[in-house]
């Protein structure tokens, strides 16, 4: 199976299965002499894990990362930073009712086509416990980065969005609620959606927002490497998503070029950022902001049609500990492919100084 890195001079390669005895991954080109703050990257583990609240996956993972490489008293020293996370809570017995059936708009089709063989144990490859592997390296990431800001928020859940300005929002208050929505008042409507959604077995999508700020001046490479399309590709490369777009977005194509052009200030700033912080696929200083949609998860907890293995039709129901909503979760995993990009390109940028 290829596709399991990412990056260039700042790479990640990610490793494991879902059920498997552990995921993770290795770092290779983080820079030596980075003091790590240990507890910080803890803590980005602990707002991705499952089981933090009501109205996310019930299974309980520790989630504690054990470096095994790369780092010499308390120092990053240049080589590759290996790790592992434990899966201490695996209930395999939970999905015996699809090892010869697919639920539809799951990978276990396309998985079982494709390589003649699929771990249905919670996806095994194609799960979103991937991701934690890209959060401990986002969380190293943030450190290489320093002044670089990225807070990423749930910005909608189904109908329910949020309609303030980012520069409106106090970023402090994101991790204040289980949604993960600075609005408090959004929230909170946010929040009893999702357990309605879960009382009714079903499942609901939405879109995170997330704004990097400090950025320097440059980052991007012209033509195919653009770095609003390295972001589409990191974040269209996280289970789930659907659809993503930075600065007007779709919007703007419903504009004229008079209403969408940034205006120049005589200190090369712009008067609004419909750009989104990037033109010509190069960074120009303003805030990059960007909106990731998520799809409803696929395993329902409600009795559907589907296929199994011999193409006949069968009755199939949900089981197990599944997320009725992925966005609160799916939070910190934007934030961490976010830092990737900029990671990989700020390093690639020095090369130019």
């Amino acid at each position: 199976m290829a596709g399991n890195s990412y990056g260039n001079l700042f790479k990640v390669t990610t490793f494991g299965e879902s059920h498997g005895v552990a995921i993770g991954g290795v770092i290779d080109g983080c820079p030596p002499g980075i003091e790590l703050d240990f507890d910080a990257i803890q803590n980005e583990m602990n707002r991705r894990k499952p089981g933090q609240s009501k109205i996310v996956t019930q299974r309980k993972e520790p989630d504690e990362v054990k470096f095994l490489s790369g780092i010499f008293e308390g120092k990053t020293t240049g080589t590759p930073i290996g790790f592992v996370i434990e899966n201490a809570n695996q209930k395999s017995n939970d999905y015996s009712h699809i090892k010869d059936s697919y639920r539809p708009s799951h990978a276990d089709y396309v998985y079982d086509k494709k390589y003649g063989f699929r771990d249905y144990r919670g996806g095994g490859r194609s799960s979103a416990r991937e991701t934690a592997s890209r959060v401990v390296a986002g969380a190293i990431a943030k450190q290489v980065l320093q002044n670089i800001k990225i807070n990423a928020f749930t910005s909608s859940v189904g109908e329910i969005f949020l309609d303030k300005p980012y520069q409106d929002l106090d970023f402090s208050n994101i991790e204040s609620n289980d949604v993960r929505c600075p609005d408090i008042a959004t929230a909170e409507k946010m929040i009893d959606k999702i357990k309605q959604i879960r009382k009714e077995g079903d499942t609901i999508g939405g879109t995170v927002m997330c704004v990097i700020q400090n950025v320097p001046i440059g980052l991007g490479e012209p033509v195919f490497d653009k770095l609003h399309a390295e972001l589409g590709k990191a974040m269209l490369s996280i289970n789930a998503v659907k659809g993503f777009e930075y600065g007007s977005g779709f919007c703007g194509a419903k504009m004229k070029g008079s209403d969408h052009n940034d205006a120049f200030n005589n200190d090369g700033t712009t008067k609004t950022n419909l750009s989104g912080g990037i033109q010509g696929g190069i960074s120009n200083g303003m805030d990059i902001y960007f909106r990731v949609a998520f799809k409803p998860v696929a395993t329902l907890i409600q009795k559907y049609e589907t296929i199994d293995k011999a193409g006949n039709t069968v009755k199939m129901q949900g089981k197990g500990r599944h997320d009725p909503c992925v966005v609160p979760r799916a939070v910190p995993i934007v934030e961490a492919m976010a830092a990737l990009v900029i990671a990989d390109f700020w390093l690639l940028n020095k090369r130019y100084q």
